[in-house]
Parts: C-alpha cells; sequence; structure tokens
C-alpha cells in the first residue's frame, strides 16, 4: 500500500515560536520528523511549510517540501493546499504527522495509513492508546476518545470519559475498568476528503470542545482508530521539551513501538 506523509509546519506557534528549525541534535526539528517518517512505508514525505525559511531548511537536506499561504486558520487547511499542489488523486491515503514530533514511531504511521485500507467506510484515522494516571484522565489538556465497538469513533472529549456514574460521585480517585483511551494527534485521510474538510461548516461541539476532529463525525464521517500499545515518544510543545528530546536523540533512543 502507498501513502504520503504530509507534514504541516510553521513558523507562527502561539506556544513556541520557530519550532520546525529548531536544533534536535544538529538537524531541524522539522528534518527529524521526515527523517522519522522515511522510516515508514510511506512513497512519499512532504512537508507543508508556511515559510521560505522553513522550505529552504528542508531542501538543504534532502526533504522534500511545498511552501504553502501563511494565512490557513489550521494544519488541515494547510494539508488541503498541500494535496493540490501535488495533485494527489481523491482515494490516495495522506498521513498527517505533526512536525512537532521527532520521536515519531514510523510503525504508528504504518498503522494509522494501513487502517484506511481495512476500513474503507471511513473517511479518517487515527490512534490512541490506554491511559495509566488519573491524572492524566482529568487533564483537559489529554483529549480522551470513546470507541464504538467496531473501532470506530464515537466521540472526542477533554473530559474524562467515560465517566462512571457511581465511582466518581465524590470525585475520580481511580480509573474507570477498562481502562480509557487517550488520542494521540496523528490522522490518515483519504485525500478528497481532506481537500473538502476545510469548507464544512464548524461544527458547535467542536467549537465548544476545541477539537477539530468534531466536525467530522458531526457531518457524519467515520473516524478509524489504531489503539497502540505504547504512548508516544515525547513531542515539543513547550520551551521544556525541545531539551528533552535532545536528551533522547543523544542517548541514542529510536522512540516507542507501536
Amino acid at each position: 500500500m502507498g501513502f504520503t506523509v504530509l507534514i504541516p509546519a510553521r513558523l507562527a506557534s502561539t506556544r513556541l515560536p520557530d519550532k520546525p528549525p529548531a536544533d534536535i541534535a544538529g538537524l531541524p526539528m522539522v528534518v527529524r520528523v521526515a527523517q522519522r517518517a522515511r522510516q515508514s512505508a510511506a512513497t512519499r514525505v512532504v512537508v507543508a511549510a508556511d515559510s521560505q525559511r522553513i522550505a529552504e531548511a528542508c531542501r538543504a537536506h534532502g526533504v522534500e517540501a511545498v511552501l504553502t499561504r501563511a494565512d490557513h486558520p489550521s494544519g488541515s487547511d494547510r494539508l488541503a493546499e498541500a494535496c493540490e499542489q501535488l495533485a494527489l488523486d481523491g482515494d490516495d491515503v495522506v498521513v498527517n504527522v505533526q512536525g512537532d514530533e521527532p520521536l515519531i514511531d514510523p510503525a504508528l504511521i504504518d498503522a494509522v495509513a494501513s487502517l484506511l485500507v481495512q476500513r474503507p467506510q471511513a473517511s479518517m484515522s487515527t490512534a490512541a492508546h490506554a491511559i495509566d494516571l488519573v491524572e492524566e484522565f482529568t487533564n483537559p489538556n489529554v483529549v480522551k476518545v470513546v470507541l464504538q465497538a467496531d473501532g470506530l469513533a464515537l466521540y472526542f472529549s477533554r473530559a474524562p470519559i467515560p465517566r462512571s456514574r457511581d465511582d466518581f460521585a465524590q470525585g475520580i480517585a481511580s480509573l474507570p475498568d477498562p481502562r480509557p483511551l487517550r488520542h494521540v494527534g496523528i490522522y490518515g485521510y483519504r485525500a478528497g476528503f481532506l481537500r473538502a474538510f476545510p469548507a464544512l461548516p464548524q461544527a458547535p461541539v467542536e467549537h465548544c470542545e476545541a477539537l477539530e476532529q468534531l466536525r467530522a463525525l458531526w457531518h457524519g464521517h467515520r473516524i478509524a482508530v489504531h489503539v497502540t500499545d505504547s504512548a508516544p515518544g515525547p513531542g515539543v510543545d513547550t520551551p521544556q521539551d525541545p531539551e528533552r528530546v535532545r536528551a533522547v536523540f543523544s542517548a541514542g533512543a529510536q522512540g516507542p513501538a507501536a
């Protein structure tokens, strides 16, 4: 199965500006992400950049890049433009790997891509893993997902779901059984759906939760979910994160298994 990895990269991150060119063990972070993605079964890995500076940094290290508009409101809008530039067919599978995940597991990329082939009724695919800590379960920055019996997403939320009616009456002191699932921010799309997605009206529940994937569910699209045994490697979201990731590279770690 052939598929394309697209890596959206923009300089104007609100929490950590200039993330894509940040040095990670001697290479720009976005290049590290692309190198990890190349270890997957993808036939093509392309960075969708919002600036010439990012595009040139990629090309200097042999990474394909396309220059997209700087004013896109979201990563999916940027990827939709990249699909147009690359002339991808509507049925082509695209995996969105975030540009701040230099330790992304190549096997996880493959699993998310394969899921779209296995689930023709799904327009999107993503991943999740079981939560181990109550603190993660109750943290609104940790997105949770509940699945249907067939492995398709029923709902995503920042709230602790599923919520036990009886056990949580006095507060959440333990995890539900079976363990709840933490959503992992990697997405697979059919290119035709990805091009159409930005034009879909925003869902009220998407606006409430600030979760873009809820727009797809609200409009009746299915999202298949791969449940991995391991949590993904650390990403880069705060000023402290680059040093943590550099330490992993210095130690020679290759990231977790899917």
